[in-house]
């Protein structure tokens, strides 16, 4: 059914050589020797390129003349239309409506043309297979797909060649196509090695239909993962990770933030979040001392969310605090305050002086502090100092 070595000497054609990367800071977390198999620095900035060449590269030639259609507002999208201009094909992508303008120009500088269309992935997946019948276009599955999952598996093939002693490999998972891929090379070269995916918790479609033993569609998804916010997974997807996928782990928004901010600081390196659910799970990995390899599945996201991001990530790790205090209204007991705060070391980041807003006692008045610290600890040392000084905090 699959032959991933041919797959490979296609796809080497057009992608990145995405080696591994050893992380010591991600080791010392998980007690793990932790690898990146860095897929956000993959052309598009994804691994849906993989998939997406190796589909159009055996796509019949009178099919391939009339041209190829999908619905994709992400990735897949960007890797079909790469694709579909490296092999000389007219390429339509349908994107819903909403889809931010940096993704629909990120489609259009590969050559494709952009169709807008309705509220939803839905919406704009049915108009698409409506296109695809009315001009005779051949539609390109997003994950559903077995070329496009023998394409996602050539990643498998690439960490084996590069470490030779892998014990594990952990993935994220959407739609399963990636997962598929990947675990299915792996089982048939090396089915020692253990493969664990990973979803956010409020989108687990995979581990729900593994776990029911059908395929399920969860009531609704939310997650800052938008990337594998996928309420229903593949058929062939489900049917490939049933037999070839060891164990399956859901992690939290805050935990994909956690890893989203380490990868920055520790590597230099930005991911998607869809892209860096594997290293979210690492702390709830039940062994130790073994090798195992993180796929960071994807890179594209937009300055203004990366911000976004980087500011919930350092209130969340405790580098930025508020800290909302009383203090006597008299004249010299705000700069009081402050040279006290300047002794733990914070830095101040803005400070709010409301005489006017009621406080718990009669003369005092609340001062709202946005402070700069070396993390929780610190952050609570800060507060524990304060109490100790008397001040009322909130």
């Amino acid at each position: 059914m699959f032959d991933f070595n041919s797959a490979k000497k296609r796809v080497d054609k057009v992608i990145n050589k995405t080696h591994l990367i050893y992380s010591q800071s991600f080791s010392e977390q998980g007690n793990n020797n932790i690898y990146i198999k860095p897929e956000n620095l993959q052309k598009t900035g994804a691994f849906k390129l993989r998939g997406a060449y190796n589909k159009l590269s055996k796509l019949d030639r009178e099919l391939a003349k009339k041209g190829i259609i999908t619905a994709s507002a992400g990735n897949h999208a960007q890797g079909v239309a790469f694709s579909a201009k490296k092999l000389g094909m007219k390429a339509v992508i349908c994107m819903p409506e909403h889809t931010p303008m940096i993704k629909v120009e990120g489609t259009l500088k590969y050559g494709a043309e952009v169709v807008l269309y309705g509220d939803s992935f839905d919406a704009c997946k049915e108009h698409s297979l409506k296109l695809a019948k009315e001009k005779g276009y051949t539609f390109i599955p997003p994950f559903d797909d077995l070329d496009v999952i023998e394409g996602q598996g050539t990643i498998g093939l690439e960490i084996i060649q590069e470490l030779k002693n892998v014990d594990y490999i952990i993935v994220p998972v959407g739609g399963g196509g990636l997962i598929s891929g990947i675990s299915k090379c792996i089982k048939e070269i090396s089915p020692l090695i253990k493969i664990i995916g990973v979803e956010p918790y409020s989108a687990r479609s995979m581990k729900e239909s593994i776990k029911r033993g059908k395929i399920v569609t969860l009531d609704g998804v939310d997650t800052i993962a938008d990337g594998t916010a996928v309420a229903k997974v593949g058929k062939l997807n489900y049917k490939i990770c049933k037999e070839n996928v060891d164990d399956w782990i859901t992690v939290t928004d805050e935990e994909i933030l956690m890893a989203f901010i380490k990868l920055i600081e520790k590597h230099k390196l930005v991911a998607e979040p869809s892209g860096c659910l594997s290293l979210a799970a690492i702390d709830k990995l039940n062994f130790f001392n073994k090798n195992v390899v993180c796929v960071v599945s994807g890179g594209n996201i937009d300055m203004a969310f990366i911000s976004q991001l980087i500011n919930k990530g350092l209130y969340a790790t405790g580098q930025i605090t508020r800290i909302e205090i009383e203090i006597a209204n008299i004249p010299g007991k705000l700069q009081e305050l402050l040279t006290l705060i300047a002794k733990t070391k914070a830095n101040v980041i803005s400070i709010t002086h409301d005489g006017f807003k009621r406080a718990s006692r009669f003369k005092n008045i609340r001062v709202k502090l946005t402070l700069e610290t070396n993390g929780k600890e610190h952050a609570k040392k800060i507060e524990k100092i304060l109490l100790e000084k008397g001040y009322i905090l909130h």
